[in-house]
């Protein structure tokens, strides 16, 4: 799918020629495709169908209202968020943050959490790879785990045109990770 702009949305549709290939794919959920986390979800037909017109719309400018829409546009055609199991997770005061977009910086993160915490940039550590260039994923350290937990209210929430998913996290796994400062 691709937004308005033409640009790439990150998330696709695929028809299958059978149940058991459908089902094939349905175990490919939460693995990745080279560098990216793939989420697969079962949906009807007309969920496909929904997105593309909302899409066809969209490109050529037949909005339904004022707001600018990343495709599929309408959140009621997205497929349902799994936030509902995080809630049952334990959680320390760092959580990880997934599908940023590679421009994000340590301000854009802060941002995004808003003023009710007190987060500063020795707070944020964004992902790199050893060539430079921005994994997409980053770690956050709140003040307690009860603060973390509450920051989970962003889940899903957009920076740019990109969903962000948060998990609860551990000092230890951001330590693990390949983490510099971005100068």
């Amino acid at each position: 799918m691709v937004n308005k702009n033409g640009r790439f949305s990150g998330e696709a549709f695929v028809l299958f020629a059978g149940n058991m290939h459908a089902e094939n794919a349905l175990l490919r959920d939460r693995q990745n495709i080279g560098r990216r986390y793939v989420e697969v979800f079962r949906c009807k037909k007309q969920d496909y169908y929904q997105a593309i017109a909302a899409e066809m719309r969209e490109s050529q400018g037949f909005e339904h209202d004022h707001h600018h829409h990343s495709s599929p546009p309408p959140q009621a055609h997205r497929p349902p968020k799994r936030t509902q199991n995080k809630d049952h997770l334990e959680y320390t005061e760092t959580l990880k943050l997934r599908g940023l977009p590679f421009s994000v910086n340590k301000s854009d993160i802060i941002k995004f959490f808003g003023g009710d915490y007190n987060l500063t940039d020795e707070k944020v550590c964004i992902g790199y790879r050893s060539d430079g260039k921005a994994t997409g994923e980053a770690y956050v350290e709140f003040s307690s785990p009860e603060e973390a937990k509450s920051a989970m209210c962003k889940d899903n929430m957009m920076i740019g045109s990109r969903y962000i998913e948060l998990f609860p996290s551990t000092q230890d796994e951001a330590k693990r990770a390949d983490y510099r400062p971005k100068k």
